[in-house]
């Protein structure tokens, strides 16, 4: 009985190497333009529901005449949602 011998280690390297190298080939990274593309949608994905959020509460306060009262808690959450929509876009499949 010939006993099957443990597996090299540095061959199981350079394997795993040349199949990260093929990896990277049939999908490369994307370029500097469309990583500065991705950057801009997130900013944009963030600021719009914020500004939307200054705008509609400062209208409210306005016809209110309640100071902040509605500008605070509107800022807030529509940057909560610009941060949610931008994790969500973040990590879409």
């Amino acid at each position: 009985m010939s006993a099957v011998p443990p597996p090299d280690r540095m061959s199981e390297a350079a394997r795993a190497a040349a199949d990260r190298a093929a990896r990277g080939v049939q999908t490369p990274e994307p370029s500097l333009g469309a990583r500065l593309g991705q950057i801009g949608i997130l900013g944009w994905t963030i600021v719009v529901p914020t500004l939307l959020g200054v705008f509609l509460g400062r209208w409210l306060d306005h016809a209110f005449a309640s100071g902040v009262f509605f500008s605070a808690p509107l800022i807030m959450i529509g940057a909560a949602l610009g941060f949610w929509s931008a994790w969500k876009w973040m990590h879409r499949p």
